[in-house]
């Protein structure tokens, strides 16, 4: 288990035990000063002579095997390269236009483009006849400009282990052509590649990056050149970066959705490559993907795309149901969470996500957010109950401020204490003192499921335990819910403290208020929700909400507000379907 988190007492089959709590360990607020420089110069000896001389050996004259992608490509996206303009993520660049020398895009379009990624879009618009002119066009302008010039972000560790995944899997839209030297180019460029990863790999910062960068090395190993000395290596370097990145119950340390997305497509790539090579995928590995797929299943609503946690968005239903069924695994998705955190509720079309743990640790993760308790519900296909979201992948698509904003307490269907957040969020970004603790139990007897959790993020400043209990009833029509503030045996304040109760709703949801300011109306696509409250006063305000590629739409929120004593109070509240 990572040092992120411990459970007390062992669980037994996986099961969340009264009184079960996930601690977060220590106050990490990222990568020391030291790791940071060891970083810049490990960058710096790229340039050197020595590296580019460990750099050389013997060029391949063709792939061992050629890897079959088993996960299905952006069919618009590879339209629209046909048409000769990338397109990803909202970002659009014409390909005559494109200069990997001075490019200068959002980080997550550079990804696409230094990756490679872009190949499962094309090849899921053209064959390769059609597809292969437009994919050695691009292919020889990434080597003029990086073949030799080993520099971020081209030559970073991770970029160079998808870049090799995806090489090799669409080799036949690449390694087509009848020019020699741009053949042997690239081949020589991509047994580079793999020997700067081996020395690379451990660089990089822990969690999703290395999983990358050591799969690179092992697909290099398996159908480029390398043989067992590279493959042992490799496999060594990807089980320790699997073992620190992943907790016992397949979800990543980040706690990130659009991590963990992303984590299940590259391994899945990996294991093609292994068939590929005709070689068994090492049983530590398949059982890595069957618990990732778990969890990543387990924070999906409804309609069938992710819930919106850790500064990420819904993603696309497409890219999740590619990512799922592609890793070919038969895993179901994983309801009592312990590490990963988000316990996941089905009564029938019914569905609710909760985030039940501390937020992660900033090395772990850059935008964590102060959500916890916040929950996400949907009917059917119909999103309800919101968390506002973030930028996922689209790093720069937002301003910096509603990025920050979209991190805080007040962004996620959950209470705020004093106008505060949680977990403090620094003006570096990074996390400061908050919730430390969480305890929680879950019963799903009596034809109802309940789960209680609190934590203790407004005990320092005030003195109260927020604790949040939800029951489901079995045919998924009934959700009540308590928000119970109780004082800690350290109690700090003397005077009543405002606090807010918020319940983001989805776009296009039709709300109307009750004349006693204690209920409301939500009219969905698909029926028709009553909600009402004790406890405050209910009202309906302004909110947003950012959707799969990373756009604000402006929406709604039902808000309870009121003051609590210092000893605490309750707030009860209950939604309803009407029809």
């Amino acid at each position: 288990m990572s040092r992120h988190a411990r459970v007390e007492s062992d669980t037994g089959a996986g099961e969340i035990e009264p009184g079960k709590r996930l601690i977060r360990v220590g106050d990490d607020r990222g990568l020391s000063l030291f790791e940071r420089l060891n970083h810049r110069l490990h960058r710096l000896a790229w340039r050197t002579p020595l590296h580019k001389m460990r750099l050389r050996g013997r060029v391949p004259l063709k792939l061992i095997a050629v890897p079959k992608d088993p996960i299905a490509g952006d069919k618009a996206a590879g339209e629209a390269l046909l048409a000769g303009r990338f397109s990803h993520n909202g970002t659009e660049v014409p390909i005559a236009e494109l200069d990997f020398a001075t490019i200068g895009l959002p980080e997550d379009f550079t990804a696409y483009l230094h990756s490679f990624a872009w190949l499962r879009d094309l090849s899921a618009a053209a064959t390769r006849e059609r597809g292969a002119k437009i994919a050695e066009g691009i292919a020889r302008k990434w080597l003029a400009a990086f073949a030799e010039q080993i520099s971020e972000p081209a030559w970073r560790a991770d970029l160079w282990g998808r870049r090799v995944l995806f090489w090799t899997a669409y080799a036949p839209y690449i390694l087509s052509s009848s020019d020699l030297v741009y053949r042997s180019s690239l081949l020589y460029t991509l047994a580079r590649g793999a020997r700067h990863l081996e020395r690379s790999a451990d660089k990089g910062p822990p969690g999703l990056a290395r999983i990358a960068a050591w799969s690179g090395v092992i697909a290099a190993a398996l159908v480029v050149q390398g043989g067992p000395g590279r493959l042992k290596t490799g496999e060594a370097g990807l089980a320790r970066a699997i073992g620190a990145a992943f907790h016992d119950d397949g979800g990543l340390v980040s706690r990130s959705p659009t991590e963990q997305l992303a984590a299940v497509e590259i391994l899945s790539q990996l294991r093609a490559a292994y068939a590929a090579a005709r070689r068994d995928t090492p049983e530590w590995l398949t059982e890595a993907l069957v618990a990732a797929v778990g969890a990543l299943l387990s924070v999906t609503l409804g309609d069938e795309a992710l819930s919106s946690w850790q500064s990420g968005h819904m993603a696309s239903r497409r890219r999740v149901i590619a990512a799922a069924e592609g890793a070919g695994m038969d895993a179901a998705p994983l309801r009592q969470a312990r590490g990963w955190g988000y316990q996941r509720v089905q009564a029938r079309t019914t569905v609710l996500v909760l985030d039940a743990a501390p937020p992660p640790p900033p090395r772990a993760l850059k935008g964590a957010c102060a959500s916890t308790l916040a929950f996400e519900l949907s009917d059917g296909g119909d999103r309800l109950i919101v968390n506002c979201g973030g930028a996922g992948e689209s790093h720069g698509a937002l301003p910096p401020g509603l990025v920050h904003a979209l991190r805080t307490t007040a962004a996620h269907s959950t209470l705020t204490l004093g106008d505060r957040n949680s977990t403090a969020i620094h003006d570096d970004g990074s996390l400061g003192k908050g919730v430390g603790e969480v305890e929680l139990v879950r019963d799903e007897t009596g034809g109802l499921a309940r789960i209680e959790a609190s934590h203790d993020g407004y005990v320092r400043r005030y003195g109260l335990i927020h604790e949040r209990r939800l029951n489901l009833s079995s045919d998924g029509r009934h959700l009540s819910g308590e928000d119970r503030l109780f004082a800690a045996r350290r109690r700090r304040h003397s005077g009543p403290i405002p606090f807010a109760v918020r319940f983001h709703l989805a776009p296009a949801i039709e709300v109307t208020s009750t004349a006693d300011g204690q209920g409301a109306l939500l009219r969905l696509k698909g029926g028709v929700w009553q909600f009402r409250c004790r406890g405050g006063q209910l009202q309906a305000e302004d909110s947003l909400w950012i959707d799969g590629v990373a756009r604000p739409h402006a929406t709604l929120q039902l808000v309870i507000t009121g003051e609590s004593p210092a000893e605490g109070m309750t707030i009860s509240w209950e939604l309803k379907r009407a029809s």
